[in-house]
């Protein structure tokens, strides 16, 4: 996958997410990051997926590479269905 000018990759702009996420952190400190991380990148690139495929689970869960009953509990998890 190539990038056009002035834009960045997927895994740069989440390292630029966690930098700026850190600097308005000051001093508090920070935990369930992990979580928060998945959650926050989890649930659009489902959604993402779904549109794509105009709802075909099947389809959706072949494309995310995970079972489609995993596909199900993760759209109920974020109120998908």
């Amino acid at each position: 996958m190539t990038t056009r000018k002035n834009e960045h990759s997927l895994s740069e702009q989440v390292t630029l997410t966690l930098e700026n996420y850190f600097e308005t952190l000051q001093d508090e400190s920070c935990c369930g990051l992990y979580d928060l991380v998945i959650q926050q990148v989890e649930k659009p690139l489902i959604e993402f997926v779904l549109n794509k495929t105009e709802h075909n689970q099947s389809k959706s869960a072949q494309i995310l590479g995970i079972n489609r009953n995993t596909l199900r509990k993760k759209m109920q998890q974020y109120d998908l269905i």
